[in-house]
C-alpha cells in the first residue's frame, strides 16, 4: 500500500515526540538525583561558611553593588526621579522649597546675634559686621583702657540693676525741660549721672559745670531733696533768653561775679554751712573741662571720695588730660600704643576712621617722637587754653599716683549697641561692653529706647565714677 511521503514524515515525527517525553518522565533514580544536587550546588555557593569572615563577605558584596553601580547610566536615576516626582505630584518640590527657605530663616536668626554682639575683649570672634571691619560692634578689639584700684574693687550694681534703672528713667527723661541739648550731655551719660546718684543717696552733691542746667535737673531727677552746690561762669538762667534751661530752687549757685573755680572754694566752710561732716556722703560730677590729674588732686586734699567725669576722653582726642588717658599704659590690657604706620594697630585705626566719628587714626593718635599718651604728647587743660607738653616717664608716673588713691574705676557704658542707637560718632572699639547689646532688639523696644530719637545717643564720650581715698 503506498503511502504519501508526507504522511509518513508526521508518523516518524509523532514516534519520536513520544519516546522523549517518555524518557523526560522516566522514573530512574539517575535522572531524579540529578536536578537536586545542582540546586543543592548552586545554594551552596551562594551561601558562605558559619565561621566565616564576615567583613570580607560584606566588602564583597559591596564590591559587587558598586560595580554594578557604576555601570548604571545617568539616565537611569534622572528617569528615576522623574517618574517618582510624576507620580507624588508637586507635593515634595514644593516642601523642598519650603524647607530651604525654613533652613534660611533659621540661619539668619542664629547667626544675627553672632554677627554684632560679641564678647568683650576676643578680637578673633568678631568677623565683621555687614563684611565690612569698620562697621562691626567689636567692643574691645583696640583695647579698652582702665585704671587699676589698689584693692581691687568694684561697684556693687549688675547689668540687672542698670536695667531695671533703664526702666525707671526713660519715662524721667522724656519729661526733661531741654529736649534739644546740644553740646550738652545725650541720653548715655544722663541716664548715668542719674543712676550712680540716685544708687549712692549721697546728703550733697557739687556740680562743676552746668551749661543750661540739664545736669542740674538730672540730679534732681535722682535725689529730689538733696541740696545742690553749682559752679559754672554763666547763670542757667541767662539761657533761658535764648530757649529751654533749668534752674533749681533748692541749689546754690556760685556763677557770675559769685563764681569760684572747684580748687578755691574753702569746702569746709561750705560743709559746714550745709551741716556736712561726713565726706564720704557728697558726691561731685565735674563737666568743667578740666585736667582730671589736677581735680582729682583737689578733690583728695579737700577730702571728697565720690567723683563723676562725664567726658573721660579717650588717648588722641578731647580738649583735657583725663583719667582714661593717664591710665592707658602698656603694662595695662588695652593700653599703649603703636606708632609704626604698617602696624595692625594702624591698619585697623584706619578703617574705623572711616565709620566712626570720633575714632583716632595714627596720624591723629601720634605726636613728635611718636608721642602717644595724652593728645599726641601733650596735657591738655582749661578747653585747651593750656597745654603742657610731657615726657613718657611724667605720664607713667601720673598713673603711679592715680593708682595709688583709687579705690573704684567705672566706665559707665554706652545704654545700647550702635546697630540699635545709629551712633556714629565713638568707636565701640574703644568703649566698653552696653548695657543692652547688639542684637537684643527685644529688649531695647521693650525698654522703651525705641521711642527716643536716635541724635540722643551720639555723646558718649567715657563717662567714668571713680572712688578715692588717702589710706
Amino acid at each position: 500500500m503506498w503511502v504519501p511521503p508526507r504522511l509518513l514524515f508526521l508518523k516518524a515525527w509523532k514516534i519520536s515526540a513520544q519516546r522523549s517525553t517518555a524518557m523526560l518522565l522516566s522514573p530512574s533514580s539517575s535522572t531524579q538525583r540529578s536536578p537536586t544536587k545542582m540546586l543543592d550546588r548552586v545554594l551552596s555557593s551562594r551561601r558562605y561558611a558559619p565561621y566565616a569572615d564576615e567583613s570580607a563577605v560584606e566588602n564583597d558584596v559591596v564590591a559587587d553593588e558598586s560595580k554594578i553601580k557604576k555601570h548604571l547610566p545617568f539616565s537611569f536615576f534622572t528617569t528615576r526621579i522623574t517618574n517618582y516626582l510624576t507620580r507624588t505630584g508637586p507635593v515634595w518640590p514644593c516642601l523642598l522649597i519650603l524647607a530651604l527657605v525654613l533652613l534660611l530663616i533659621f540661619s539668619l536668626i542664629f547667626n544675627s546675634r553672632r554677627v554684632v554682639c560679641v564678647s568683650p575683649y576676643d578680637p578673633v570672634s568678631r568677623t565683621g559686621f555687614f563684611g565690612f571691619d569698620g562697621l562691626e560692634s567689636d567692643f574691645g578689639s583696640l583695647g579698652v583702657p582702665w585704671c587699676k584700684s589698689k584693692h581691687g574693687k568694684t561697684v556693687e550694681w549688675t547689668t540687672k540693676d542698670l536695667i531695671k534703672g533703664l526702666e525707671v528713667f526713660i519715662p524721667v527723661y522724656e519729661t526733661r525741660p531741654i529736649k534739644n541739648n546740644m553740646y550738652g550731655m545725650g541720653f548715655d551719660h544722663s541716664f548715668g549721672l542719674w543712676f550712680i546718684a540716685q544708687w549712692l543717696k549721697p546728703d550733697l552733691m557739687i556740680e562743676s559745670g552746668a551749661f543750661k542746667g540739664h545736669s542740674t535737673w538730672v540730679l534732681r531727677q535722682a535725689m529730689p531733696d538733696t541740696p545742690i552746690i553749682t559752679l559754672t561762669p554763666k547763670h542757667p538762667g541767662k539761657f533761658l533768653k535764648k530757649g529751654p534751661a533749668y534752674v533749681d530752687g533748692n541749689c546754690t549757685y556760685f556763677t557770675g561775679k559769685d563764681f569760684l573755680d572747684f580748687g578755691n572754694v574753702d569746702w569746709g566752710k561750705v560743709m559746714k554751712k550745709h551741716g556736712i561732716t561726713d565726706l564720704s556722703r557728697v558726691l561731685i560730677f565735674f563737666d568743667d573741662h578740666q585736667n582730671e590729674l589736677k581735680r582729682v588732686t583737689q578733690a583728695l586734699e579737700a577730702g571728697f571720695q565720690h567723683i563723676i567725669f562725664e567726658d573721660n576722653y579717650d588717648t588722641g582726642t578731647g580738649d583735657h588730660y583725663s583719667l582714661r588717658q593717664i591710665c592707658d599704659q602698656s603694662y595695662i590690657r588695652g593700653g599703649g600704643h603703636s606708632c609704626f604706620k604698617d602696624s595692625d594697630e594702624a591698619r585697623i585705626r584706619s578703617k574705623r576712621k572711616k565709620f566712626w566719628e570720633k575714632a583716632v587714626n595714627i596720624e591723629e593718635l601720634c605726636g613728635p617722637g611718636e608721642a602717644w599718651w595724652g593728645v599726641r604728647g601733650y596735657m591738655h587743660d582749661n578747653f585747651t587754653k593750656s597745654s603742657k607738653k610731657i615726657s613718657y616717664s611724667e605720664h607713667f608716673q601720673n598713673s603711679r599716683f592715680v593708682e595709688s588713691i583709687l579705690d573704684v574705676y567705672w566706665e559707665v557704658p554706652p545704654v545700647a549697641g550702635p546697630s540699635l542707637t545709629h551712633q556714629t560718632r565713638y568707636d565701640p572699639a574703644r568703649a566698653v561692653t552696653p548695657i543692652v547689646e547688639d542684637g537684643r532688639y527685644g529688649l531695647f523696644n521693650r525698654l522703651g529706647l525705641t521711642r527716643l530719637d536716635p541724635s540722643v545717643f551720639n555723646g558718649y564720650t567715657q563717662m567714668v565714677y571713680v572712688q578715692i581715698s588717702n589710706q
